[in-house]
């Protein structure tokens, strides 16, 4: 369980923080910019819910499950899998996690009507601000993309399936938000020019 009863340790102050299992890393690590960048997205969401909680309590729920999971993508990242046993069991995403969240896909998608254009961002408070979130989350799935190509680092292939489909909840979740889809902005190619 975690305790956080003093805020500022001062042993930031060098540029470093520490991972999960202990080791320093540069805060500007890949390592630390995915769990930042997914800590990123859970407060984006965090400001969706604002739009959810009162009008969408079903997409709210799940919203709410995918923070508590974006908790645990956090923890998996910030402990590195380095092959040697540890004291302790450390939180993994599993595949059970990744299919909730298909399920809830699959459930919101079946009412909207199939698209004929890409969807700008927009709409209702509510679908903008879970496109916002969106973005973000897959700026954290292209960081940890990257971080898996290093040699050196390993990542949860499951964290990354993870991400990949909270990416695509948020794309359905902003439909469904916007009178499941009838409220979507629809992009009209050159349109301006």
């Amino acid at each position: 369980m975690v305790k956080l009863n003093k805020i500022y340790t001062r042993t930031g102050d060098d540029g470093t923080t520490g991972l999960g299992s202990g080791e320093r890393r540069l805060k500007s690590d890949l390592r630390v910019e995915a769990y930042g960048t997914v800590d990123e997205a859970n407060a984006c969401i965090g400001m969706a819910r604002l739009h959810t909680a009162k009008d969408h309590p079903a997409i709210d729920a799940m919203l709410s499950r995918i923070q508590n999971d974006l908790f645990d993508l956090g923890a998996d990242l910030a402990v590195p899998d380095e092959g040697k046993p540890l004291d302790y069991e450390p939180l993994r995403i599993v595949a059970a996690q990744t299919g909730r969240v298909e399920k809830d896909i699959d459930l919101l998608n079946k009412d909207l009507q199939p698209l004929k254009s890409f969807v700008l961002n927009g709409g209702t408070p509510a679908a903008a601000a879970l496109h916002l979130a969106r973005t973000v989350a897959r700026r954290a799935e292209r960081i940890m993309v990257a971080l898996a190509q290093h040699p050196a680092e390993h990542v949860n292939r499951e964290a990354l399936k993870y991400i990949n489909r909270v990416s695509d909840f948020l794309f359905v979740a902003a439909r469904a938000v916007n009178d499941n889809g009838n409220a979507d902005v629809l992009w009209v190619p050159g349109k301006n020019r």
